[in-house]
């Protein structure tokens, strides 16, 4: 196995967003973590690029990406005041974009720290 070496990961497991972590993976599991904290570590390690599901479900059955999309904007363009919510472990680029189609759909942001 080839050891890929990643350096100056982003951890966005916490609001602290450190960007200075190194990664080692084998091919399908980070398995080093420098300058991590322990929660960085752990949230790193217990993520694998393993393909355990399908890359999409349609209803429980497998599907082609490309069909999931177009359920997926049926559903959110049939939907009355649809909630998008979380996004505290994503990048600020996925959070726009999470943003802006919320509001091509009308609906309404909240994340976690609303409890």
């Amino acid at each position: 196995m080839t050891l890929t070496i990643v350096k100056n990961a982003t951890c966005t497991f916490c609001g602290c967003v450190c960007d200075d972590i190194e990664l080692h993976a084998d091919g399908v599991r980070i398995t080093e973590t420098k300058r991590a904290c322990s929660l960085g570590e752990s949230w790193f390690k217990n993520h694998t690029a393993e393909r355990l599901y399908p890359d999409a479900l349609i209803d429980g059955h497998p599907a082609t990406v490309d069909d999931a999309i177009e359920a997926a904007a049926d559903y959110l363009l049939d939907a009355h005041m649809p909630l998008v919510y979380g996004l505290s472990n994503v990048t600020c680029e996925a959070q726009r974009e999470a943003v802006h189609l919320t509001e091509l759909i009308g609906g309404v942001v909240d994340s976690h720290t609303s409890l």
